[in-house]
């Protein structure tokens, strides 16, 4: 038997250093070559790293939210034969922690942990300490009823991972009993690592460096629903069926051709405004592990079919983490959606650099004056975010009361 030492790749685009998001192995598993090891957040996108070889995992180096340098010990395999073990003295690479003696094992991890064992009622978490395991495992404890303090976790440090939560189960685990009148104390600490640590630091900076005004407007779009309704009345099995998003990115490049101020990066090191003719369109969009932006380009060369098409597939890409960093960055203008959800207004944050938000709120029937009469009608409020540093508010205003003629009117975003 021999032993592999497995060390970051480069993953390209300049990338020096990533983040592991979650470990998809721990020490005592066998893996194949190509099976996915740990994911890894970059500055670009969340990379899937697959194992170079087929073994029994020894060790692994780094936990959830810790950074690692390109070059540096990932994880060590044990592998048949000597074919592909690793150098002992690795001292001629570019390691940032160059190891002062030629023991080639000297990282600290925990010991492989034993198979856990599923018939045996597993030992609690010491008294008030909450249990270590990921959103995504307390998300379904939640919705399963499972106390977490009640299963032992394999993983380093005691974590606990969604086969502790299966093995748990099949083992007739207790559900948690939710009494009336009992109190509860408990205290649930999530790390803030990976695209949520991302998240983070892009609302922080855009919050604080931007001075966001925002503008509210109700909209008509009776006559719009009408369109929407007969063009998916209309189209072939292989069209994609058509939102309100695809005629707000065609109502969005025309009036953007209006207030070119709106379609724009403020670059502030340089004290220059970038005003861009192509029109490319990021759309906040929920995932499992947060929100991403992936983006629609050059919506000012597609139709609202093109549009709403490369929508779904962007869109999808960004949940099933196969976007690539091309696809999720780029943007010069967004649109933020929580559909039926979207409630009455909303005051969404600029994605820096750029300089304008734009906020789709909730499309209902309500009773409206028109003409003197009250008349019921299909009403949505539009919102927009602007950096007041660029964009003046009557020029906003501007902006979003161009994007309500168009879509009380669509046929005026057509000609």
């Amino acid at each position: 038997m021999g032993k592999h030492v497995f060390k970051l790749p480069d993953v390209g685009e300049g990338v020096v250093e990533g983040e592991i998001v979650d470990w998809k192995v721990k020490a005592g598993d066998s893996v194949t070559e190509d099976q996915p090891i740990v994911d890894l957040m970059t500055d670009k996108a969340t990379v899937a790293i697959p194992s170079p070889v087929s073994g029994k995992v020894i060790s692994t180096t780094g936990k959830p939210g810790d950074m690692v340098a390109v070059g540096a010990e990932l994880i060590v395999f044990e592998v048949e034969g000597k074919g592909k073990e690793a150098e002992p003295e690795p001292k001629v690479a570019p390691e940032p922690e160059p190891e002062p003696e030629p023991e080639p094992e000297p990282v600290a991890t925990p010991e492989p942990a034993p198979a856990p064992a599923p018939a045996a009622a597993p030992a609690p978490a010491a008294k008030g300490k909450r249990p270590l395991a990921s959103p995504a495992v307390r998300r379904r404890a939640r919705e399963a009823g499972v106390d977490l303090s009640g299963i032992q976790g394999s993983g380093p440090s005691g974590r606990i991972s969604h086969d502790d939560m299966d093995a748990f189960l099949q083992g007739g685990g207790r559900l948690a009993a939710v009494q009336r009148g009992q109190k509860r104390t408990g205290t649930t600490e999530v790390p803030v690592i990976g695209l949520r640590r991302k998240i983070a630091a892009k609302m922080a900076e855009s919050k604080s460096r931007i001075p966001h005004f925002s503008y509210l407007e109700e909209i008509d779009i009776t006559e719009l629903e009408a369109l929407r309704q007969h063009l998916n009345a209309k189209r072939s099995g292989d069209m994609p069926k058509l939102t309100y998003l695809p005629f707000l990115m065609q109502a969005l490049v025309r009036a953007l051709q209006q207030h070119p101020e709106c379609n724009a990066l403020y670059e502030e090191e340089r004290n220059t405004v970038v005003r861009h003719e192509a029109v490319h369109i990021g759309i906040a969009t929920q995932t499992d592990d947060g929100l991403m932006v992936p983006v629609i380009r050059h919506a000012e060369a597609r139709d609202a079919w093109d549009c709403a098409r490369e929508m779904r597939r962007v869109s999808q890409a960004a949940r099933d983490k196969t976007a690539t960093s091309e696809e999720l960055s780029g943007s010069t203008i967004t649109i933020t959606s929580l559909g039926a959800l979207g409630g009455l207004g909303a005051t969404p944050i600029i994605n820096h650099p750029e300089v304008v938000i734009i906020g789709v709120h909730k499309a209902e029937e309500r009773a409206v004056v028109r003409d003197g009469a009250i008349v019921v009608r299909r009403m949505m409020n539009l919102s927009g975010s602007f950096d007041h540093r660029i964009v003046d508010g009557y020029n906003g205003a501007q902006m979003i009361q161009t994007l309500k003629q168009m879509l009380e009117h669509p046929a005026t975003i057509f000609m």
